[in-house]
C-alpha cells in the first residue's frame, strides 16, 4: 500500500471542504421557498442547482485524490510563500467596496474594488505600477461595473445602490 503524499492529503481536504460547501448550500436552499415562478422556475432553483454541481464537484476531486491524485499537474508556480501584501491589498478592495456602496454607488465602488485588486496582483509579481497603468486598472473597473450595474437594475429591474438618482450612474 502506497503512502498518501502530503500533496494527495491537501487534495482530498479541498475536496471534502468543496463537497461541505455544497451540502450547506443545499441545507440553506431548504428554507428558500420553491413556488415556480415565470418559465416554472423558482427562487430555490439556482441555489439548488450550485449545491449539487460542488458536491458533484467535492465528491470527483475526493476520488481523484485517493486514485494517486492529479496526475500531469505541473508543480506550483511562483514564490514559496505567500506575499501577504498582496492579501492586504485585495481585502482593502472588498472592504472598500462593502463600506462605500451605499456612498458612492455601485459603479464607483466596483471599479475602486477592481483597481485595489489588481494593484496587489501587480505587486505580487514584482511590478510597480506607474500613473498609466493606475489609470488603465481603473478605467478597466469602470468598463466591467457599469454594464453590470445597467443589466441589473435596467434590465433585471433589481436595485443596486447608485450615485445619482436617476438610475444611470
Amino acid at each position: 500500500m502506497t503512502q498518501a503524499s502530503p500533496r494527495n492529503t491537501a487534495q482530498t481536504v479541498v475536496g471534502a471542504l468543496v463537497a461541505l460547501t455544497g451540502l450547506g448550500l443545499a441545507a440553506g436552499a431548504f428554507s428558500i421557498p420553491g413556488e415556480a415562478g415565470y418559465g416554472g422556475v423558482g427562487p430555490n432553483f439556482l441555489p439548488w442547482l450550485v449545491s449539487v454541481v460542488l458536491l458533484a464537484c467535492g465528491v470527483l476531486i475526493v476520488r481523484e485524490a485517493l486514485t494517486g491524485g492529479f496526475r500531469d499537474l505541473e508543480p506550483p508556480s511562483g514564490a514559496e510563500r505567500a506575499w501577504w501584501p498582496g492579501l492586504v491589498w485585495v481585502s482593502a478592495g472588498l472592504l472598500a467596496n462593502a463600506a462605500l456602496i451605499t456612498t458612492i454607488g455601485f459603479i464607483l465602488s466596483c471599479t475602486l474594488c477592481y483597481l485595489l485588486a489588481v494593484q496587489g496582483l501587480r505587486r505580487a509579481q514584482g511590478q510597480t505600477p506607474g500613473a498609466r497603468d493606475i489609470a488603465v486598472d481603473a478605467l478597466s473597473g469602470a468598463v466591467i461595473s457599469a454594464p453590470v450595474y445597467w443589466a441589473f437594475t435596467k434590465f433585471l429591474a433589481i436595485n443596486l445602490p447608485g450615485l445619482t438618482s436617476t438610475g444611470w450612474i
